[in-house]
């Protein structure tokens, strides 16, 4: 036999990783990783804790989507969209609710920014909305209204909105007059009863359609008297239409409103004029005007998102873009593809800032990219973050970042929830994987309080992680006299659930009738449904090991914890739990002491598995265990 190696496991920085990374001992992620992480957190500086539980905050009406919206500095809502519906929530408590055009089948692919009291909200099938908050409990949604008028305000029906010639370039039009109800005249087939309520622009002369004659002729109305009565190929209409489709994304930077891509126009790019955030005017290309164009290059490049950052990035099907100029102006903007990627098509999943870099899901569903500019390329890259724990991401639904506690959350297809320790200056990328008795479907961060819409078994509600808490869909309970039934859990009516009594005793029933029964009485309860974290290592890589076969024997182990008050610990013989030293007398029913220290753990037995880590933690025990290193003492055959 050899000595005894000990291994000393300091951090968890890079969390859970790959089987195929089974054969690179030789990568520092090998010795900082683990085999399997669930329902834990991972701090920034390395130790794991076992996540923290869902509070219940409402029953939502169905499937949806939650939106962050911050008001000020003071006050924060959660919004949550569902069929036609939108319910306000602050505090966590229900303030409002008011009609939306939006079905439940088109949430998916909405896409939002916000300015100071105003959510702009788009859909490519759908007229955009600007959400205004009122008051506290008062919320209009109207759609956007562009600016009517010219800058010296004589003609105060024109609409300064995007414009377009979608007919080819040679089509001409001709009108039959230049005031009044004139009759246009094509010279192709361009015109459809859509065009009816929409308006043109001949020589920069703005009319309005009023009668559809046929596909070469429609009736309208002059809102600006026009030049003459020539055919021209010099005429557009308006690109923003329930004809031509609407916004699929837009933000606002260098105080422009960005509007990137529409349904029939998915690769050209809007900017407002400057500090006039409804007026597309283009005027004569001052630096202050509008500015138009699209994406060219040798691939589709529909537009997916667009995010303001260090320059105004766009996201399409098949690259990244930068926009740069400083400031942008019509006659400084310059267009660069940067990488390759390509964002997803069937949904809507927004970038998200995280000190600086903008991270966005790849269109096949297997990265999480950090599109970061490099100072010494003058450039972007596009990292994936995701490289050594593949088998965590299935398709990104929707995403937000946690800035306090540095967790970046996406929810997958699946209905697990990935979540990522992000810690740049550290080069800290640590996956988790969250799971729940039911599936994940959204996720916001408002004002550090991590919300989540969750699914069970048809029936959809709001949830929020809560560092006090130990259990899903959870609710607490005090009593100033004892006493045996809670009610108010109906959200948990016919489950079977976990009961947390006075801290310490713990029961389990079932919600019958919205209430549940103790077997003795109680002060404080804790009822939600449980869940199991799990722990484990990657298998040791020994240096002088006999290779291929070699057998391993766990000694013992050394945890050093934090804050911990259960502690269930496999090391080959099946889950024992640690019994914490208990100075003085204690109810038998108190709360277990909360530990912080070393405790040793003996094993006994080879290993013959090279797939079998030494040692594994696993418990659904709802109380807190926070693992900051591991140290293994073990025997290997030469």
């Amino acid at each position: 036999m050899s000595g005894l190696p000990i291994l000393t496991k300091t951090n968890f920085t890079a969390g859970e990783l790959s089987l195929d990374m089974l054969g690179r001992g030789d990568l520092a992620a090998y010795a900082n990783g683990a085999m399997r992480l669930r329902n834990v957190t991972i701090a920034p500086v390395g130790g794991v804790s076992r996540r923290a539980g869902l509070r219940h905050v409402d029953t939502a009406r169905g499937p949806g989507r939650l939106i962050a919206f911050e008001f000020n500095t003071e006050q924060t809502y959660l919004l949550v969209l569902t069929d036609l519906r939108m319910d306000v929530y602050a505090d966590g408590i229900h303030v409002a609710d008011f009609a939306t055009p939006w079905t439940g089948a088109q949430v998916g692919q909405l896409a939002w920014t916000q300015t100071a009291d105003t959510l702009l909200v788009v859909h490519p099938e759908v007229e955009p909305r600007r959400i205004t908050r009122t008051s506290h409990a008062a919320w209009t949604v109207a759609p956007w209204t562009f600016f009517a008028g010219t800058a010296d305000d004589e003609d105060a029906d024109v609409i300064q909105q995007p414009y377009h010639k979608f007919a080819g370039d040679d089509v001409t039009l001709q009108p039959s007059g230049i005031s009044g109800s004139v009759t246009l005249t094509a010279s192709a087939s361009v015109f459809q009863a859509g065009h009816v309520g929409l308006r043109l622009r001949l020589k920069a002369k703005e009319v309005k359609v009023t009668a559809f004659t046929s596909a070469t002729q429609v009736t309208a109305e002059v809102k600006q008297t026009l030049v003459d009565t020539e055919a021209t190929k010099d005429w557009e209409e308006q690109a923003l239409s329930p004809l031509r489709g609407w916004p699929v994304s837009a933000c606002f930077h260098q105080d422009r409103l960005v509007i990137g891509g529409t349904r029939d126009l998915p690769n050209r790019l809007f900017l407002s004029k400057s500090s006039d955030l409804f007026n597309f005017d283009l005027g004569e290309g001052l630096d202050d005007e509008a500015i138009e164009f699209a994406l060219l290059s040798d691939q589709v490049n529909a537009i997916r998102a667009v995010f303001s950052g260090r320059h105004l990035q766009v996201f399409t099907s098949g690259a990244e873009w930068m926009v740069s100029g400083d400031p942008l102006t019509p006659s400084k903007i310059q267009l660069t593809r940067q990488t390759r990627v390509g964002s997803p098509v069937d949904r809507t999943v927004s970038p998200r800032d995280v000190d600086g870099a903008t991270l966005f899901v790849s269109r096949d569903g297997n990265d999480l990219r950090e599109f970061l500019f490099a100072d010494v390329e003058q450039a972007y890259q596009s990292t994936d973050l995701a490289m050594l724990a593949k088998h965590l991401v299935k398709t990104p639904v929707d995403m937000d970042y946690d800035s306090g506690r540095r967790l970046f959350h996406v929810v997958m297809d699946d209905g697990t929830l990935g979540t990522v320790t992000v810690y740049r200056s550290e080069k800290v990328t640590a996956w988790t994987q969250h799971s729940t008795e039911g599936r994940f479907r959204s996720v916001a961060v408002v004002d550090s309080e991590v919300y989540l819409l969750v699914e069970r078994e048809g029936v959809h509600t709001v949830e929020r992680f809560d560092p006090a808490l130990a259990l899903d869909a959870a609710l607490t309970g005090e009593s100033a006299e004892p006493k045996v039934t809670w009610d108010g859990l109906d959200h948990l009516e016919g489950r079977s659930v976990r009961i947390l009594a006075d801290g310490g005793a713990i029961e389990n029933a079932v919600v019958t009738d919205g209430a549940v029964t103790l077997a003795e009485p109680a002060r404080t309860v804790q009822v939600g449904l449980p869940f199991a974290h799990e722990v484990a290592p990657l298998p040791p890589v020994v240096q002088g090991a006999g290779g291929p076969g070699t057998v391993v024997r766990l000694v013992r182990a050394n945890f050093r914890l934090l804050d911990t008050q259960a502690l269930h610990i496999d090391t080959g013989r099946g889950l024992t739990p640690v019994a914490f030293r208990r100075f003085g007398r204690a109810a038998f029913d108190a709360a277990p002491p909360t530990f912080s220290g070393d405790v040793q753990i003996r094993a006994i037995g080879w290993r013959r598995d090279a797939f079998q880590p030494l040692w594994r933690v696993h418990q659904d025990t709802p109380l807190p265990c926070t693992i900051l290193a591991v140290a293994t003492e073990m025997k290997i055959t030469d």
